[in-house]
């Protein structure tokens, strides 16, 4: 059974009527059961739904731009208005994009539902050119702001809500943390989040784990920006940038001075969630398992989580990074999207019980 940790008897009332999922036993499938394995089999077992995107390239503030995936559901049954159609706006992981299977499943469980979604692609690897010598990193919110404020002012009517999934994750928190209730979302829900960037990295580096893990995600981050070089070439040594062969090492080269920090650790500090978890103003449950070797068990805020009313913890013993397997042959649908749908269907059907906390 999974540990529900919230401070607040109507947020865990509200979670066990609308959202049951959460207080079921969680059987992951059983001879894929191990984190690392869960971790590394679900991109390949699970199915891929089809989904029709629509692409919309937007502008920023410094000169650069965005690739949003829309799925507009425009045959939606429950909600054919579509000013007032509920909206999921959906962050992938780290180089993740709007093709990655657990993105299709949220969306393919959205459009069950009746609900829109936007996938928001981080700058530079949704196969738009990069307009300027910048990508992205879990601790600079400004790409998500404006990104929050487009698709509201799209649709000002209509109900509104994210989910981040990893570093979107992450990314979502600390924009959550900064923002408190001054945002138009009304909550959130967040998957196999980092929750302290310096554990997170210190599990990755140990050395089963930079052999399965750690290496593979390096050279993801590398070939993410060797498309971009020529742009890039004009503020690093690109020939430095790709010799790095941790995640560290890369972020020592290249995001941490991207974004002006003195030091690799002023990055790392500022990237984790965990030390903005106080400030989050609207309700967020996040998902995690113990055995996450992204997100080490020990280092999820547990204590912290207890003091805000508007967090939920849901932490399961097995499931991996972005795993959740369950059933003999886990091809469809995984514990984390069940999750997903009935968190999300509980806010836009009953949100009201909760949004008077």
């Amino acid at each position: 059974k999974p540990q529900l940790v919230a401070s607040n008897d109507r947020f865990c009332r509200f979670l066990e009527e609308y959202c049951p999922v959460v207080t079921e036993t969680y059987y992951p499938t059983i001879w894929c059961w191990e984190g690392r394995v869960q971790t590394l089999l679900r991109p390949f077992i699970t199915s891929r739904p089809q989904v029709q995107y629509r692409n919309e390239l937007i502008k920023t503030a410094d000169g650069g731009q965005i690739s949003l995936d829309w799925f507009d559901n425009n045959d939606s049954l429950y909600y054919p208005d579509a000013s007032t159609r509920p909206t999921v706006l959906l962050l992938p992981g780290l180089t993740g994009t709007s093709k990655e299977s657990y993105i299709l499943h949220m969306i393919h469980q959205s459009e069950m539902l009746g609900y829109r979604c936007v996938v928001f692609n981080n700058r530079g690897i949704a196969g738009e050119d990069l307009l300027t010598p910048r990508t992205y990193c879990a601790a600079n919110t400004e790409d998500l702001e404006a990104v929050i404020h487009h698709v509201h002012s799209l649709h000002p009517s209509a109900p509104f809500m994210a989910a981040g999934v990893s570093m979107g994750g992450m990314l979502l928190l600390n924009y959550l943390g900064k923002t408190g209730r001054d945002t138009p979302l009304m909550a959130a829900a967040i998957f196999s989040a980092g929750w302290n960037v310096f554990e997170s990295v210190e599990s990755l580096e140990k050395p089963l784990n930079w052999l399965l893990f750690n290496y593979y995600l390096t050279t993801c981050l590398q070939s993410s920006i060797s498309r971009h070089r020529q742009m890039l070439e004009k503020l690093f040594d690109m020939d430095l940038v790709m010799k790095a062969r941790t995640v560290r090492e890369f972020d020592k080269q290249f995001t941490s001075v991207m974004f002006g920090y003195r030091t690799i650790d002023d990055y790392y500090e500022d990237a984790s969630p965990c030390r903005k978890l106080k400030s989050v103003g609207i309700p967020v449950l996040c998902l995690n398992s113990v055995d996450d070797v992204f997100s080490p068990g020990h280092a999820i805020p547990v204590e912290t989580a207890k003091q805000n009313a508007n967090v939920a913890l849901v932490l399961t013993s097995c499931g991996g990074h972005i795993g959740f397997l369950e059933g003999i042959w886990p091809r469809k649908c995984t514990y984390m999207d069940r999750v997903f749908k009935q968190f999300v269907q509980a806010v836009f059907e009953h949100g009201n019980k909760i949004f008077s906390m």
